[in-house]
């Protein structure tokens, strides 16, 4: 479901293999690479991919190359052939638009093959199934867009993929990375341009969830430790962890659960009102959207209620002010659902 990339502009070194163990580590299972390559550095790419190809046998993940016929002419590979990338450990390949319907269809009787996601038509699967296309090993990848405003509109990329998953296609899209970007542009490599600067958690959980995507991989080369945590957080414990600063200190490193029946301006964590009492009224402020608070004694019964604010709110002389969620994580909120287990960390100064 989880992937990420690495890229052979440099010799895969120490770091990047212990950057690869932890994403592994925090259940990214695929690696993403390109080999639309320079015809000068043909020689050292093969070199880097056999490395990277051992690294990822070492590791157990998977390795899709984005490759062209004429890249793979220039380091003495022939499309026709994958044998030899096989050998280097690649798993999957990436083929964009220039190769043949026939040849794909070829190629799927002996890996799986991702195909230009947006590109595809009705067209290419027809002659696909008239190719005997082996359709268990076909997959649709969207491109990620480095220059800003390219990016691919929601609505256009949700009935795409509907289309896709119902012609029998798994789908991937790339979420941009929110440490080191990729040159030239370094604007983050996202299939939507709504991701360009979205948390890239938040930005996954969105794909998967509302678009019809099945694969989700980081564009850019790495993740902070922080959103790598929350990857790890979320998809090995179920757990949605957030970054914030309270007065209260009772609020951080618990466990809380949202309601099962969800409202629509607040996450209500459940827990509150038996681990929160004796809550004394403050001056009212109003609560925008990330605010943390909890409802005070002049609430009668609510008192204790711990609440993440998801609409912005006006002050309320029942409701105490007692924090406020980090500004990349307010985008994670509305992606709490029903009985959604949440967890709150003290947000450092560097963050």
């Amino acid at each position: 479901m989880l992937g990420f990339s690495v890229y052979l502009n440099q010799s895969l070194d120490t770091h990047q293999f212990n950057q690869m163990a932890s994403l592994q580590q925090a259940g990214f299972t695929g690696v993403f690479t390109s080999l639309h390559i320079p015809e000068e550095d043909a020689t050292q790419y093969l070199a880097r991919l056999k490395a990277l190809g051992a690294a990822c046998q070492r590791l157990g993940l998977t390795l899709t190359a984005d490759v062209s016929a004429a890249g793979m002419q220039r380091m003495g590979l022939a499309i026709e052939n994958p044998n030899d990338m096989l050998a280097l450990g690649v798993t999957t390949l990436r083929i964009d638009d220039g190769v043949e319907m026939a040849t794909i269809a070829a190629l799927s009787q002996q890996l799986p093959i991702a195909l230009n996601a947006s590109t595809i038509t009705t067209a290419n699967i027809l002659a696909l199934k008239a190719a005997d296309a082996n359709f268990d090993h076909l997959e649709a990848w969207h491109n990620y867009y480095p220059r800003p405003e390219t990016g691919l509109d929601e609505a256009w990329l949700k009935a795409k993929n509907q289309w896709l998953q119902a012609q029998g296609f798994t789908t991937m899209a790339f979420v941009a990375g929110d440490a080191e970007r990729r040159g030239p542009i370094k604007a983050g490599l996202p299939t939507l341009e709504c991701d360009r600067t979205r948390q890239p958690l938040a930005a996954a959980l969105n794909l998967l969830r509302h678009d019809h995507v099945d694969r989700v991989y980081i564009g850019d080369p790495a993740l902070s430790c922080r959103v790598r945590h929350q990857f790890e957080q979320y998809f090995k414990n179920d757990i949605l962890q957030l970054t914030g600063r309270t007065t209260v200190p009772a609020v951080y490193d618990q466990l809380w659960h949202n309601r099962i029946d969800v409202a629509r301006d607040v996450v209500r964590l459940v827990e509150g009102r038996q681990r929160l009492t004796a809550i004394t009224p403050v001056s009212p402020v109003s609560r925008p959207i990330g605010a943390i608070t909890i409802d005070n004694e002049a609430y009668g019964r609510y008192v204790g209620e711990l609440q993440l604010v998801k609409r912005g709110l006006a002050p309320d002389q029942r409701v105490n002010v007692v924090g406020q969620i980090s500004a990349a994580d307010v985008a994670l909120l509305p992606l709490i659902g029903g009985n959604q287990a949440v967890k709150i960390i003290k947000e450092e100064p560097n963050q």
